[in-house]
C-alpha cells in the first residue's frame, strides 16, 4: 500500500496492539541471540585468556570484578614504569651451613715469594674447582698478565705452581659474594694474615680488594678509614704487615723458610677487586692501579735474574 494514498475509515482494521506485541516478540529474540553471543564469547574468553582490545565480551568480565582490573592495571603500569625495573634483591649474611658442602681453598705459600695475593674468600666457583680466581668472568689473571706481572696469561689451575706468588684469603670459607660474610669475620682472619706474612716473609702483600683493607685498617687503627685515608697503590712504610722475629723458628725453617735478619715486614699494596661484579673503579683505572705493581715486579724480576747471572758468573 503506498502511503500517500488516502484511506477510508471503514476499511482499516479496529486499533490492536497485536503488531506491537509481535514487534516486541522479535526484539526480545534478538535480546537472548546477542546475551547467548554474549555467554559464548565469555565462554571462549575463559578457555582462551589472550590480551583482547576493547569489547563487548570483556565489559561483563571488568565490571563483575572492578578490583581484579584495578590491580591488574596497577601492576601493568609498575611493570612499563622505567623508574620500577625488576632488579636482583641484594645479598645477606650467609652462615657457613649454606656452603657447607663447598671446601676452602688450599694456600699456595713459598719461600722468596715476589707478592702474596691476598684476596677476601673463594667464591663458589673457585671452591667448587679448587683453583684460585676460577671464575670466568674474572679479570684476576688477565689483569697479571695484561700488567706484566706475569710473562704469559696463566690458567687458575696453575695458581699453586707460580712460585714467585702466593694466593691466600682473609676468610677461608666459600660464598657467592662478599656481602654474605660478616665484618666480624673479615676482622678475625687479620691476625691470621699477618702470622701467614710473618712467617712466608713475602716482599710484598698485594690487597685484592677494598673491603679487605679497610677490614686491616679497622683492626689495626680501632677505627673505620675515612675516605680522605683511602688509597689505593702502595701504602704508607708504617703499614707493612708482619714483623721481624727475634730469631727464626725451627719449625719455619723446617717448612722451607729462608731467614731473612733485614726483612721488616712486607710493604702493602691495596689493589682493585677483580670480581666481575666489581663495577668500579672503571676497566681503565683498574688497569693503570695494577700496572703500578707490574712495574714493580718487572723491576724486582729483572735484579733477581741479574744476581743469579751474577753468582754463575762467580762474581
Amino acid at each position: 500500500m503506498d502511503e500517500n494514498e488516502p484511506t477510508s475509515p471503514s476499511s482499516c482494521p479496529s486499533p490492536s496492539f497485536k503488531g506491537r506485541l509481535n514487534l516486541q516478540d522479535f526484539v526480545y529474540k534478538n535480546q537472548g541471540l546477542a546475551t547467548s553471543s554474549t555467554r559464548a564469547a565469555r565462554l571462549t574468553n575463559r578457555k582462551q585468556p589472550t590480551p583482547i582490545s576493547s569489547s563487548v565480551s570483556s565489559a561483563p568480565t571488568s565490571a563483575s570484578n572492578p578490583s581484579r582490573a584495578s590491580k591488574r592495571k596497577h601492576a601493568t603500569e609498575e611493570d612499563s614504569s622505567p623508574s620500577k625495573k625488576r632488579v636482583r634483591p641484594p645479598s645477606t649474611y650467609a652462615p657457613p651451613s649454606t656452603y657447607a658442602h663447598l671446601s676452602p681453598l688450599t694456600d699456595a705459600l713459598h719461600p722468596q715469594m715476589f707478592v702474596l695475593f691476598i684476596g677476601l674468600n673463594p667464591g663458589v666457583e673457585t671452591a667448587r674447582t679448587g683453583h684460585a680466581y676460577a671464575h670466568p668472568t674474572n679479570l684476576f689473571w688477565r689483569l697479571l698478565h695484561g700488567s706484566n706481572i706475569t710473562t704469559r696469561l696463566c690458567r687458575a689451575a696453575e695458581y699453586a705452581s707460580l712460585p714467585d706468588f702466593g694466593f691466600t684469603n682473609i676468610v677461608a670459607r666459600p660464598s657467592r659474594n662478599g656481602a654474605e660474610l660478616a665484618k666480624q669475620e673479615l676482622d678475625a682472619g687479620v691476625s691470621i694474615l699477618e702470622d701467614k706474612i710473618r712467617t712466608w716473609r713475602p716482599q710484598v702483600a698485594c690487597i685484592v680488594g677494598k673491603s679487605i683493607w679497610e677490614s686491616i685498617w679497622r683492626v689495626r687503627h680501632g677505627r673505620g678509614i675515612r675516605k680522605e685515608e683511602f688509597k689505593y697503590g702502595w701504602q704508607d712504610e708504617d703499614e707493612r704487615m708482619g714483623y721481624l722475629r727475634a730469631q727464626d723458628d725451627a719449625e719455619d725453617v723446617a717448612e722451607g723458610v729462608v731467614p731473612s735478619p733485614d726483612w721488616n715486614g712486607a710493604r702493602v699494596f691495596v689493589a682493585t677487586s677483580t670480581s666481575g661484579l666489581a663495577a668500579t673503579p672503571p676497566l681503565k683505572d683498574k688497569q693503570r692501579i695494577w700496572g703500578e705493581l707490574g712495574a714493580w715486579v718487572e723491576q724486582e724480576r729483572a735484579s733477581r735474574l741479574a744476581r743469579v747471572e751474577n753468582e754463575n758468573d762467580g762474581g
